[in-house]
């Protein structure tokens, strides 16, 4: 099949990660062209203030190498820029008079520095912070001149001046507002830092219009409207970037503020797709790297003709970069009459915390002074999760102690947000391979890799993992002492080697003790139910149909338990059951708390009777597998409308039924949030609101009693059957047998987990698993019993 061609225009960030998106899922599908006007190999923009800044080299912010384009067979043109796209013929000019056809075509041509429209902005030592060669310019002036003035006081301009500042510059920072990054922070956590950003050498003039560049051949100084001026032997233009869409628009592509893409990335012309800082999505340009990468991902799978949840856009947060200055922001920072604040200010450490509020919903947070715990606010804030009065308050008591936190973060909590990078897979990193430096922990799992934010909290990780403190060691243990193997270690050779009995598994992989022992035997043989679906080992569930199926007893008799999905049953059926308890002596009648009748001490010799005298279903959940359902039906508390928990109950227990899993699963599904059912202290819980089902999961009722954790909301009752039973193969395809679903979760991860089940591509793969499962492992009980 002759492969498509891809063309991409851009060879920034953005559009090469959706590059990379691409040949993860769709690796031989396409052939590869990108053009980069700058003569660099694809490299990290965001990272060029830490250059600067003198922390970082020019091939440490180097993503790709030569190497990987040619390994990935992707013809690569540095220094060369398309001036021409004809969409009728599909064809690419590039400023060399080359032509290039294409079946796609990405457009990833990012931003351009906004320069101020005033004279002497082309005088000698004027210059933007934009690419690798603006950094190199301003390294070398600070060579040769003193004075710098930086024009504009937002995230770019403040990161351009301290490193300035780092080059022995005096370092003058003029604004045209009253307050410093006013699109990230209010006015208070502005002025702290203000403060603190004085302390360390910077001045600053707010208020300020500037009027032009003062010199003849070479910058000499900067005039303002007011009539002051400052002298300058270097100005940094840092006033903003503007999407760069003259290509596009010359081509007849729409265009506002940026390219006009749809929810796939689409542009008005076929084939045609634009990605990054020069697209406008609902209206939005984004200039930070994680919706970017997000919009790249969206893009890959529609490229590959893959079905995806389209972009939704992102909830932005900016970190400053500057060394030895904590700021962070999310999400909404100012109030109103919608909008409401808690705030704390520690004049004694300098440290500053808001905490905005929609009702009861957290959406948005200054941090200033300590930034440790904004991974677990943005966490929480693109959960939208509500936040009681006591939890208020308990919240800002764990806000109040830095130390400790990292130490304090559990597996699954994320260190670096635009790669969605756990704490967890960092320090199995570590432990696995060696790691001992950030550098080393980036190219390993991807974490500070991208806007190098989250750089300062994986350093503390790494130290605290080297610690004496340090006591969460991901034990490589053998399966048991009856092998030297690990747990995965078994299951790879397994599957490699089609061992497909737990004998020959045995045998094979050199079983020291060649009978096994109890904590094998039912390992191997549980995950040869999970390679073979047909395999089945001895159980003590005898089942021969729906209607002819019961659970040995430890005196010999069996329990028979007729079907009531939901927890539902009707006169008829409880008369039917009475019937067959008074004919055939069954005198222990029981209903337990999974809403069933037991019908318990059945002699051996009457089961067929009793099967035939019941005529219906019966239940068959023993040992690991998914509980039946526990509903809340009473109507003590309140008075809400039960019947469609019921019937999502009965819907869950008809698709899950006769599925093994790594460990025994209780669900729970409450009608409304009195959470009749305990919804949150189940494997999975689900409980009715006004806006839709909240599911929760990984929660525990045993001895020590967990909560669960928020995995979603979501309003259709036919898109939470499809969670929970796309959640319930993950977890029998990758959890360790015994594994609890909470301890599952902290290990691989409940960010991981989301997007597994939200990308409908794999989420409909999974589905289709746990239905060919169910079959095979329901035709092989029947023909185990005949």
């Amino acid at each position: 099949m002759n492969k498509q061609k891809l063309v991409l225009i851009g060879n920034g960030m953005a559009g090469v990660r959706c590059i990379e998106e691409i040949l993860r899922v769709a690796p031989h599908s396409f052939e590869m062209t990108i053009f980069g006007t700058e003569p660099h190999l694809n490299y990290n923009r965001i990272q060029l203030s830490s250059v600067l800044q003198g922390g970082t080299t020019f091939n440490d912010i180097t993503i790709h190498d030569r190497t990987w384009y040619d390994e990935q067979n992707i013809n690569l043109f540095t220094g060369e820029t398309v001036i021409k796209i004809d969409p009728e013929k599909q064809v690419v000019k590039t400023n060399k008079n080359r032509e290039f056809s294409y079946d796609r075509l990405i457009i990833a041509t990012g931003s351009v520095p906004f320069i101020l429209p005033i004279t002497g902005t082309n005088n000698e030592g004027v210059i933007a912070f934009r690419t690798i060669e603006d950094c190199q310019k301003m390294i070398e002036a600070a060579k040769h001149y003193r004075k710098a003035v930086v024009i504009g006081g937002g995230v770019l301009g403040l990161e351009a001046a301290f490193g300035l500042l780092n080059l022995g510059m005096e370092v003058t920072v003029v604004h045209n507002g009253r307050n410093l990054m006013e699109r990230q922070l209010d006015e208070r956590a502005a002025k702290l830092l203000q403060t603190e950003l004085e302390k360390q050498g910077l001045r600053f003039l707010f208020d300020k219009e500037t009027k032009e560049i003062n010199g003849t051949s070479r910058v000499g100084g900067v005039s303002f409207k007011d009539g002051t001026e400052i002298p300058a032997d270097l100005v940094v233009m840092a006033v903003g970037v503007r999407p760069n869409i003259r290509l596009a628009k010359d081509s007849g592509i729409d265009t506002n503020r940026a390219i006009i893409v749809n929810d796939y990335l689409e542009t008005n012309i076929p084939n045609i797709y634009a990605v990054g800082e020069c697209v406008e999505h609902q209206g939005i340009v984004y200039g930070l790297v994680k919706p970017l990468y997000d919009q790249g991902k969206v893009l890959a799978k529609r490229i590959c003709g893959l079905e995806c949840k389209g972009y939704e856009g992102t909830i932005l947060s900016t970190q400053l970069k500057i060394s030895g200055v904590d700021v962070f922001s999310v999400g909404q920072f100012t109030c109103d009459e919608r909008f409401k604040s808690i705030e704390i200010h520690d004049e004694l450490d300098d440290v500053y915390k808001k905490l905005v509020f929609d009702e009861s919903k957290l959406v948005g947070a200054v941090l200033f002074g300590d930034t440790s715990d904004r991974t677990r606010l943005l966490d929480m804030i693109l959960k939208k999760q509500k936040v009681s009065d006591v939890e208020k308050v308990t919240l800002f008591q764990a806000l109040r102690g830095a130390e400790g936190s990292v130490a304090s973060m559990s597996p699954s909590e994320i260190i670096c947000n635009c790669n969605s990078v756990p704490k967890g897979a960092i320090i199995e990193a570590v432990l696995k391979t060696g790691c001992s430096t950030v550098e080393q922990v980036k190219k390993c799992t991807k974490a500070s890799a991208s806007c190098g934010g989250c750089k300062p909290l994986v350093s503390e990780l790494l130290t605290y993992i080297q610690s004496d403190e340090f006591d969460e060691v991901i034990e490589q243990k053998t399966l048991c002492s009856c092998t030297s193997l690990t747990e995965d270690d078994v299951v790879y050779e397994m599957q490699m080697k089609g061992l497909s009995s737990v004998q020959e598994v045995m045998d094979v992989l050199d079983w020291h003790n060649k009978t096994g022992c109890a904590t094998c035997l039912p390992a191997l043989a549980y995950y040869i139910g999970m390679i073979y679906p047909e395999y089945e080992s001895q159980q003590e569930t005898l089942f021969v149909s729906e209607k002819m199926s019961a659970i040995l007893q430890h005196d010999g008799s069996y329990t028979v338990i007729p079907q009531m999905y939901g927890g539902k049953t009707s006169a008829a059926q409880l008369r039917t059951i009475a019937e067959v308890a008074e004919k055939f002596g069954i005198s222990n009648v029981a209903v337990t708390s999974e809403q069933r009748i037991h019908l318990m001490g059945v002699k051996e010799e009457d089961l067929s009777d009793v099967w035939a005298a019941l005529n219906m279903a019966v239940s068959a959940t023993y040992g690991n597998m998914v509980q039946n359902v526990k509903t809340c039906i009473g109507e003590h508390v309140c008075r809400c409308d039960k019947q469609p928990s019921l019937q999502l109950a009965v819907n869950l227990e008809r698709r899950l039924e006769f599925l093994i899993t790594p460990y025994r699963v209780k669900m729970g599904i409450s009608a409304c949030m009195h959470n009749g059912a305990g919804s949150t202290t189940k494997d999975i819980g689900i409980i009715g609101t006004e806006l839709g089902w909240e599911i929760y999961a990984g929660g525990s009722s045993g001895r020590h009693i967990r909560a669960g954790e928020l995995l979603c909301l979501e309003a259709a009752t036919d898109d939470v059957i499809e969670i929970i039973c796309g959640f319930i193969q993950y977890y029998r395809e990758t959890a360790n047998y015994l594994e609890r679903t909470w301890q599952w979760i902290e290990r691989v991860g409940l960010v991981h987990i989301r997007e597994i089940l939200f990308d409908l591509e794999l989420r409909q793969q999974l589905l289709m698993r746990l239905e060919q499962d169910k079959f095979l492992r329901r035709t092989s009980l029947e023909k185990s019993s005949k």
